[in-house]
Parts: structure tokens; C-alpha cells; sequence
């Protein structure tokens, strides 16, 4: 059983502290990355997802459009870069459209 402390910390603090001690961060960013996703491409292209997920540094996204894929493929460096400064880090280096 963990230790207690004394001292007052934020919520925050102590949820920071729980999630690096319990090694959550990989999961965390496997769900922040699919929310970020949602928010950043809207109702339109979320229609036409079927899964986002994320394996080591890489978002794996499945659409059911070929159109939209193929749309979509030509701005892959700025969905990189609006995924990562939406979740602040970089958690994202690749990503395959299929």
C-alpha cells in the first residue's frame, strides 16, 4: 500500500502522480489521440471513420471512403501537427490512412 503524505497537493498534481506511478500515459494518449481526431475533423470526415487507433507512435485510421482517403492523404504533415498541438506533445510521427 502507498505511502500517504501530509502535504496538500492539487487534484491535478495527484492525477499526474496516479497516472505516471500506475504507467497509464501509453493508454491516456490512445484515447486523447482518437478524441483529438474527432474534434479536429469534425461531423464530415467523422461520418466516414471507422476506427482510429494509435500503436507505438503511428495513427492507424480507417475510413470508408476511398475519396476522402485519398483527400485526406494530401495533408497528412498538417493533421500530424494539429493532433500533436492539440494533445501538446508529440505523440504522433506517422500516419496511414487506409
Amino acid at each position: 500500500m502507498a505511502k500517504r503524505n501530509n502535504e496538500h497537493i492539487s487534484i491535478s498534481d495527484a492525477l499526474k502522480e496516479f497516472v505516471e506511478t500506475n504507467k497509464l500515459e501509453k493508454g491516456l494518449d490512445k484515447v486523447n489521440v482518437a478524441d483529438a481526431w474527432a474534434e479536429l475533423m469534425g461531423n464530415g470526415v467523422n461520418n466516414y471513420t471507422r476506427s482510429v487507433n494509435l500503436e507505438r507512435d503511428t495513427l492507424y485510421v480507417q475510413l470508408n471512403s476511398s475519396v476522402l482517403r485519398e483527400e485526406l492523404s494530401y495533408g497528412k504533415e498538417k493533421i500530424i501537427t494539429m493532433i500533436n498541438e492539440t494533445l501538446g506533445k508529440n505523440v504522433v510521427k506517422k500516419l496511414i490512412l487506409r
